[in-house]
């Protein structure tokens, strides 16, 4: 193990050896570090916390600190970190709170640029990019592939659907739409399907049609949201895309941004 003379480790914490611990970090008790992790300076990480293998944490992130919310006590909650993640300068990530079932988690292979914030009990999916001071309160629910871009703040208890685009500076109060493109004009709209980033994800054109369409019918048609769910259900040949769209909407609870 290649750890910094500065570093300081307290000996409850459990690295594994094959680990870059750099100058100045410090490590606190009850935390977990997988193989051929790289921290690279400064970074503060308290427990409960689990890290798995081959993250890249850069200087002054702060991980698994106490949650920011008035309600916590002291209590062991956690965060739980995946594979192949990077996390760049001054990124925060807290614990999870008891009300909000104790558990914080990252998924794998996701980019959190710096100056993002990640608040307790939020659960972010595989191959999410947070670009930088991307700001998500806590229980919010990030899916797979989604993109929140550089200073959107993202209001608790919201959900960011899975392969959807958010454009910078843009305020999230209602769930974002899977594959959709959401950007704040003088209002925050979905303008549409984030078609290029289906197609760099290797879509078929047959799924990005559907998806087309679907979305026409949503946002360009004269029908409100529970017409248009009702027509798109009655087409048969809609495809599991479509089917996940319908069951993103009619599980919302804050509401959809159309």
């Amino acid at each position: 193990m290649n750890i910094h003379a500065t570093a300081i480790i307290d000996p409850r914490a459990a690295i594994h050896p094959s680990c870059n611990v750099g100058p100045y970090c410090v490590i606190g008790p009850d935390v977990e570090i997988g193989e051929r992790c790289t921290l690279h300076s400064h970074v503060a990480i308290q427990g409960p916390t689990k890290i798995g293998k081959y993250n890249s944490l850069f200087p002054f992130s702060s991980i698994g600190l106490p949650p920011q919310d008035i309600s916590y006590g002291g209590e062991p909650t956690c965060l739980e970190i995946g594979d192949h993640n990077v996390i760049r300068e001054f990124v925060t990530i807290n614990r999870g709170t008891v009300k909000g079932g104790g558990l914080t988690r990252i998924g794998n292979h996701t980019l959190i640029m710096a100056y993002a914030h990640v608040a307790h009990d939020c659960q972010i999916g595989d191959h999410v990019i947070l670009a930088n001071a991307a700001t998500l309160g806590g229980h919010v629910i990030v899916e797979e592939w989604a993109t929140v871009g550089a200073l959107c703040p993202v209001h608790h208890f919201v959900r960011i659907g899975a392969h959807s685009f958010i454009g910078g500076g843009t305020t999230i109060t209602r769930d974002v739409l899977p594959f959709s493109k959401t950007v704040a004009a003088r209002d925050t709209h979905a303008y549409g399907l984030n078609a290029t980033g289906l197609e760099r994800r290797g879509f078929t054109k047959d799924r990005i049609r559907k998806l087309h369409h679907a979305y026409k019918v949503l946002l360009a048609s004269k029908l409100n949201t529970t017409q248009a769910l009702e027509k798109l259900k009655s087409e048969h040949d809609r495809g599991e895309d479509v089917e996940m769209l319908i069951r993103f909407i009619e599980a919302s609870e804050r509401g959809v941004i159309k």
